[in-house]
């Protein structure tokens, strides 16, 4: 690390026990797992429900902690001469830390966030950065108030960027995630009614993620994509500096009639060719990583970031990208091809996956489950999805689970050649194998908590 122990009096004020400390030596690295803990760490002992990092700081002092950050509040003792300094909150002090080391680093700092897409646009910016250098991103769901600063604090003076997720369940959270990471670009995926039971409304929800920008770098900008009205209206109030837009030809993005291309306000517009999955921007084609018009939405949005730091575009000819299990896996299991999008669901994921899967030619089936955190209108946009589901054309929906969500689904559903409601993976794997034959396409979609991959192990001993 490039900063001190005597940098934390910035933050902190004289630390306690200090004699035979050396104060002007480079701060250790920042630990606050005590079972990954090593001789020369710093130490932030957190604390949560279940667990409070303050019993094991005579455990890392005896390992050879460097130092340690400790609550006020704390009753637990604290091993005589450890270096530490005492604070109101200790979460609060990691996020401090990070922010401190991150004026340190010369990388830029790109911030994603956004109600569906975030992880994939993630991953897709740190692929097309990579011809620029050493390029560090969160990983996991290291997304929140405890992993941002962790993600933070592992950059080094030769990353060229550090792409950081930023998720949220409130307002004033990203906030305190910009106030940590001080952005140089950040990017808005899309306002959508993931977590409507926590925020009430789409307003707040805007309102939420525009939070990005609070502390964005004066002279940085915001990339989102062209035509959502309550987006710009939201980032307008919040933010006075440079917004880059960009676009897909023909694309509704909006649930209104979409503009004519010539009245479009994107800095960028991309040629979507959905039978190869190839998009054409500033005159080269590029294959789509991901194939469906999501995945292009999420590319485009990358290819912003690449523009706005100087990558080429003819070095992004053959971009290769990871993204977590359950986001975009696509794979054949017995003749069959499985659409695997069992991570999360929102009512715009799930219509974005409809629309993937009516791209394929061959008998589509479907297995949804419930969203969640949709509040009092949960009946309604379960409702919506089942009624888009039936005007893409699926031969065969299977709905999971039960209550009052799945019901307003299959009185929409009951009209399609196969329907059916399960509540197990085994009721479920009994009526896929009776439905699927080779060369049908099956797509998996419900909220985390209803764990739909529990079904795959069922399938692939059959097929």
């Amino acid at each position: 690390m490039r900063i001190h122990l005597n940098d934390l009096i910035q933050i902190w004020g004289e630390p306690f026990c200090t004699k035979n400390h050396n104060l002007e030596v480079p701060l250790g690295r920042v630990c606050t797992d005590s079972r990954k803990f090593v001789q020369g760490d710093f130490f932030v002992p957190l604390i949560g429900e279940n667990f409070d990092g303050h019993s094991f700081l005579k455990h890392v002092f005896y390992i050879g902690a460097q130092g340690a950050i400790v609550s006020k509040n704390s009753i637990l003792p604290i091993p005589r001469g450890l270096l530490h300094w005492k604070v109101d909150d200790t979460l609060e002090a990691y996020q401090q830390l990070a922010c401190l080391y991150r004026s340190s680093l010369s990388g830029y700092v790109v911030a994603v966030t956004g109600s569906v897409g975030k992880t994939t646009t993630r991953e897709l910016i740190h692929s097309v950065l990579r011809s620029m250098g050493s390029i560090l991103s969160s990983h996991g769901n290291n997304n929140n108030d405890i992993g941002v600063p962790f993600t933070l604090l592992e950059a080094h003076s030769n990353h060229y960027a550090i792409v950081l997720e930023m998720g949220m369940r409130g307002l004033y959270q990203i906030k305190r995630l910009s106030k940590c990471a001080r952005p140089d670009v950040a990017v808005i995926t899309n306002i959508g009614t993931a977590h409507m039971s926590l925020l009430g409304s789409r307003e707040n929800i805007a309102l939420a993620k525009c939070e990005i920008v609070s502390y964005l770098n004066p002279d940085g900008v915001v990339i989102i994509f062209d035509g959502d009205p309550l987006l710009e209206d939201i980032l307008n109030s919040q933010w006075s500096g440079r917004v880059y837009r960009v676009g897909i030809n023909n694309d509704d993005t909006t649930e209104q009639t979409p503009l004519p291309l010539g009245n479009s306000k994107a800095d960028l517009i991309g040629y979507l060719d959905e039978v190869n999955w190839v998009i054409t921007v500033n005159g080269q084609s590029l294959k789509l990583p991901l194939e469906g018009r999501h995945n292009a939405k999420n590319f485009m949005l990358a290819l912003g970031v690449a523009l706005e730091l100087g990558v080429p575009l003819d070095s992004l000819q053959q971009i290769c990208v990871k993204i977590p299990p359950g986001r975009n896996d696509v794979y054949n299991i017995g003749g069959i091809t499985i659409i695997d999008e069992t991570y999360n669901a929102s009512p715009e994921s799930v219509k974005a996956s409809l629309d993937f899967l009516a791209t394929k030619n061959g008998r589509r089936f479907a297995v949804l489950g419930k969203m969640l955190e949709l509040g009092n209108q949960s009946a309604s946009y379960h409702k919506e999805i089942a009624e888009y589901a039936v005007s893409s054309g699926l031969n065969g929906l299977l709905l999971f689970g039960e209550g009052i969500e799945i019901k307003s689904m299959y009185s929409v559903a009951k009209s399609l050649p196969y329907v059916e409601v399960v509540s197990s993976p085994e009721q479920a794997f009994v009526i896929l194998k009776k439905w699927l034959v080779s060369g049908d396409y099956l797509l998996l979609k419900a909220s985390r908590k209803v764990a739909l991959e529990r079904i795959l192990p069922f399938l692939n001993s059959y097929y």
